[in-house]
């Protein structure tokens, strides 16, 4: 099916498609040098479960028309397998050789399992493309890579750590694509502490096995089957997916505990950790490369094969993934016809309609369509946007109370940008509060029945410095609704309030509801760690006894400094409607949910430390990290 405009405009700024006019941005495209055809046997291997042309080679001539292809556009290429040294260093050759001579050709990635690596490959690359990136797939120690066997059944990982080793003698710097599966659940630290005792690792990238719906073992081209396939039968008997599959969750948990530990450990200081940094980038407003974070995702990311098969993202299925023959294309016009008539492409598109009203939309960026493809014939659609949600709260913590990282592990806290969120000059609000003797300026305040507007007293300007409690206004400045939980939060916690609303139905005016809300500025992390792990164990007690039709939620947020530029965490207390309820009964029952919650907070304080009500994550037993 098609989609229409009507349906793919909801989500532009998720998934931007090819234009042909659009010059500047690059595309991706990963050469798959020898098909599936690999000198390694991993078990999980996504590649050898398509239909690939084994055996065969992507020539240079092949490389030179692809550049044709995309002429005028940035182009950057992947070589990749299977195993690219299987094609042979004499064929790697031509191929590097050609890619130096193309303009356009912005990168150059080699991928491989390290295993054929040595002391006449790096001369080659020395000599023939000296700015090679190179990544090596390594899923940890030893028994993280459990599934990372030879057709012998044995472990390759000695030899893949050998070829770090080299490339740091070498000087080197190299990144490394790890799988997470069972093997390296709850040790999070010890792998990443091992693959950063590599001194030629300068990024690593943890990729999720989400393989919950793999039922049958990969068909061999033969009747006798190797010891490696005979271990991968083993692994795929089940019902629920293979032994090698992770679970979303789980994925995030240890997303979380290794984000944390590169914080703590100080491993961010070299090395570049994914999806943590592009997570980080989303949370702070910046791009990102990475498309699972932007919008540059299938549109932009191609796969050839040696056959000239060229298609989407290797990670979609093969062969409904394929768009066109590279011998056969003439331009960009006829990629961009393929992509806009692909079945594949336009239904995992839509797949993506739920990103359209979700409130993490701009942080996460929609995710990888790829694995939302994976996810469905599973129905686990929800747990991987949860997974989503899951890390991005949790890094958001990180960021805000770096040396209080429990705090990624607070399930009641969740990331919830406002926008805008800003404030004149940050640093001078902060000296006033705390300095009884600073000057104030004067305010006009107009009181109505849709909130009290802080006003300079010019016609439609309502800019003014915000108050506090020293300020002769303050307390009229406060709407009554909303002022039993600032008179807590300021006085009895002691703490700073930036904003707040008492909620307003704005009835008869063109204007959306909104709930009570309380703003909080802290002065400084430890404050904000014990602050948040308070609003928690608060938010968790009220719960059950709010009324029906409203929820506590607590936001982690960040205000812009406008003078500056600069932004501080902070916390958004808010009630809202719950799920399934509307904004008549939210009105009816306020009141006595905002006195519920002030109640809360009279039994709670920041002063008592940094544990908040959520559980933290069980450690791995001994029965999940027994694998083969």
């Amino acid at each position: 099916m098609y989609l229409s405009t009507e349906q793919r405009h909801p989500i532009e700024g998720l998934y931007r498609g090819l234009d042909v006019d659009d010059t500047g941005t690059a595309v991706s495209v990963i050469v798959k040098t020898r098909g599936e055809t690999c000198d390694i046997d991993c078990l999980y291997c996504y590649e050898k479960r398509k239909e690939a042309p084994g055996g065969a080679r992507v020539g240079a001539d092949q490389i030179r028309r692809l550049a044709n292809l995309f002429r005028g556009r940035p182009l950057a290429v992947e070589l990749h397998g299977g195993e690219p040294l299987t094609a042979g260093r004499d064929h790697i050759a031509e191929i590097l050789t050609e890619l130096a001579d193309l303009p356009q050709v912005v990168r150059v990635t080699l991928q491989t399992n390290g295993v054929l690596l040595d002391a006449d490959w790096l001369d080659m690359f020395d000599d023939l493309c000296p700015d090679l990136h190179i990544g090596i797939s390594l899923d940890g120690d030893a028994q993280g890579n459990a599934w990372r066997v030879g057709y012998d059944g044995k472990p390759v990982y000695p030899r893949a750590a050998a070829s770090l080793s080299l490339l740091a003698e070498r000087g080197r710097s190299v990144g490394v694509i790890a799988a997470v599966t069972p093997a390296v659940l709850g040790r999070a630290k010890e792998v990443l502490d091992h693959l950063a005792g590599f001194g030629s690792v300068n990024a690593i990238s943890f990729v999720p096995c989400f393989d919950s719906t793999i039922r049958r073992s990969t068909a061999l081209p033969g009747r006798r089957k190797t010891a490696s396939r005979l271990l991968q039968q083993t692994a795929v008997n089940g019902t629920d997916g293979p032994a090698w599959a992770v679970h979303p969750d789980e994925y995030a948990q240890f997303v979380l505990a290794a984000t944390a530990h590169w914080i703590t450990a100080g491993h961010f200081a070299r090395i570049k950790l994914e999806p943590a940094v592009s997570t980080i980038r989303r949370l702070q407003g910046l791009q990102t490369s990475f498309c699972h974070f932007s919008d540059l995702k299938c549109d932009h990311v191609f796969t050839l094969y040696p056959d000239g098969r060229l298609g989407s993202c290797d990670e979609l299925p093969w062969p409904q993934a394929r768009l066109t023959q590279l011998e056969t294309a003439n331009d960009q016009r006829e990629v961009i016809a393929a992509q806009q008539g692909s079945l594949l492409l336009n239904q995992g598109k839509a797949l993506m309609d739920k990103c359209t009203t979700c409130g993490y939309r701009d942080t996460c960026g929609g995710g990888c369509i790829a694995t939302r493809w994976r996810m469905d014939p599973a129905d686990d659609q929800d747990a991987y946007c949860d997974y989503r949600m899951r890390m991005i709260d949790g890094i958001a913590a990180l960021l805000a109370q770096p040396a209080h990282p429990a705090g990624a592990w607070c399930q009641s806290l969740r990331w919830r940008p406002r926008t805008p969120n800003s404030m004149r000059d940050v640093n001078a609000f902060l000296t006033r509060w705390g300095n009884p003797a600073a000057a104030r300026g004067e305010v006009r305040l107009h009181t109505s029945e849709h909130g009290n507007i802080n006003t300079v007293g010019l016609a439609g300007v309502h800019e003014a410095d915000d108050l506090d409690p020293a300020h002769p206004m303050w307390r009229a400045a406060i709407e009554p609704g909303v002022w039993p939980l600032v008179d807590t939060i300021t006085r009895a916690w002691g703490l700073i309030t930036y904003d707040s609303c008492q909620g307003h139905p704005y009835t008869g005016l063109d204007l959306p509801p909104a709930g009570l809300r309380v703003g909080i500025l802290v002065r400084e992390r430890e404050e904000y760690a014990r602050t948040a792990a308070a609003l928690c164990r608060a938010a968790t007690a009220a719960s059950p006894a709010l009324p029906a039709g409203i929820q506590a939620s607590v936001g982690r947020s960040e205000l812009i400094c406008e003078n500056s530029g600069t932004t501080t965490p902070v916390l958004d207390l808010t009630l809202d409607p719950s799920p399934g309820h509307g904004w008549d009964t939210y009105f009816a029952n306020l009141a006595t949910a905002a006195a519920t919650f002030t109640a809360a907070l009279t039994v709670e304080h920041p002063d008592t430390g940094t544990t908040c009500a959520c559980p933290l994550p069980a450690p791995a037993t001994e029965a999940e990290t027994v694998l083969l």
